[in-house]
């Protein structure tokens, strides 16, 4: 077995060699690049600045084109100087010693911007992964138990009504509904984001504001051991600390008061979790909606196909339980076709649904492969690539690796 997770190991070399030049190819000729982009705007200001016809001296013609000279300057700052082959090779050395190069858009290295982009998407990602697994499996087991009974009717019409609104159409209804997006509903969830940009009195996270307290507030004989806090006063005799501060503790009782103009960093570690699960209630409803169907149901098949095999026979047979014929011998051997999907939600954690994280304006991973897609951002584009491929292609191994801890029969020798 290990020779053969050796040989997927190697194999994902020349699959990801595959992968990468394809995309980087199409990357070289499709119309509208960076470096179109560039002369676009060179020549939009060089017409604003009213130089369109001062020739070399603004890298335009007599035309108001754009010259050759500045043309191979461009193709050089962007990378588009050398065949695409070439140009693929220097681009795939580069990946091999963890740089990704520079985004175009926001002039930041691609590594830095996919690693901020991580945590919102690794979040996301794994609390719609556990929260689908721990409602369908057992939805699908109940389902299964009770066939053709009134529940597994009813479900089955809730359950394929989930599945056949997509996830991004779910989100538009539910903000409409639920988040204030119309005066005639209801306002109860914030209309995005990850955390909340302001809080306000009326809000249920008000009573979670850390205490704060005026720099003024602070007795001088304190306020002279933090040279940074006497800075900012003398900048805004108003300014505020929180009860974080050292020099909190000084403060007069009857000075202390909550922070004015609350955000998230001022609230409480348990106000903080609360803010950010109230923002991800609806994005992570959404990111599972579709998921719900085909994993019940999958679930529920797959477990009535085993609870009609010879075995299960056997074991009632034998005087056994349902209960220890359904968990113990059955579930196992049921829960085989779960187990592909189970590596593949390695990429799909990462990946994101960029559409719902549109609706939601949630800045994460899947987000910035959109729009760095749309704005030509190549580097980016590439970047995000990279990142996928791998995560995909260790999911394959990661599924094949999870078929044998639970099938013991399946080998790969």
């Amino acid at each position: 077995m290990f020779s053969y997770f050796f040989r997927r190991l190697l194999l994902m070399i020349p699959t990801f060699i595959g992968i990468t030049f394809l995309v980087f190819t199409v990357t070289r000729f499709v119309p509208g690049g960076p470096v179109e982009q560039a002369v676009l705007r060179y020549q939009q200001a060089a017409a604003q600045g009213g130089e369109g016809g001062s020739g070399s001296a603004s890298g335009l013609d007599a035309n108001g084109q754009i010259s050759e000279e500045m043309m191979q300057k461009l193709k050089e700052i962007y990378g588009f100087d050398k065949p695409f082959y070439q140009a693929y090779c220097i681009w795939l050395w580069r990946v091999l010693h963890f740089d990704l190069g520079t985004s175009d858009s926001y002039s930041k290295p691609v590594w830095d911007l996919i690693k901020e982009k991580f945590p919102v998407s690794i979040i996301f990602g794994l609390a719609g992964f556990i929260l689908s697994y721990s409602i369908c499996i057992p939805l699908g087991v109940w389902k299964a138990v009770k066939h053709g009974s009134v529940f597994d009717t009813s479900s089955s019409i809730l359950v394929f009504i989930a599945y056949s609104i997509p996830g991004w159409t779910a989100g538009i209804l539910l903000l409409m509904l639920l988040g204030g997006g119309n005066p005639e509903y209801f306002d109860k969830f914030p209309l995005g984001g990850f955390t909340s940009s302001s809080i306000d009195k009326t809000s249920f996270l008000y009573s979670y504001v850390e205490d704060g307290a005026y720099i003024k507030d602070i007795p001088p004989e304190v306020l002279e051991q933090y040279k940074d806090l006497k800075a900012l006063r003398e900048k805004d005799n108003f300014a505020q600390i929180n009860s974080s501060h050292p020099a909190f503790a000084s403060v007069p009782k009857d000075k202390i008061d909550k922070i004015n103009n609350p955000t998230h960093e001022n609230l409480s570690f348990f106000g903080r979790v609360l803010d950010k699960a109230w923002h991800m209630f609806l994005p992570v409803f959404c990111y599972v909606l579709g998921s719900f169907a085909s994993m019940t149901v999958l679930m529920k098949n797959t477990l009535m196909e085993n609870l009609g095999q010879d075995y299960v026979r056997t074991a009632f047979a034998k005087g056994l339980s349902e209960k220890t014929v359904i968990f113990k011998h059955t579930l196992r051997n049921s829960l085989i076709p779960l187990a592909t999907g189970l590596g593949h939600m390695l990429s799909i954690i990462l990946a994101g649904s960029f559409l719902i994280e549109k609706v939601f304006n949630i800045k994460g991973f899947g987000l910035l492969g959109y729009e760095s897609l749309i704005s030509r951002d190549y580097p980016v584009v590439l970047g995000t690539l990279v990142i996928s491929t791998i995560l995909g292609l260790l999911g394959n191994i990661i599924s094949d690796l999870l078929y044998c801890v639970i099938d013991p029969r399946i080998r790969f020798s």
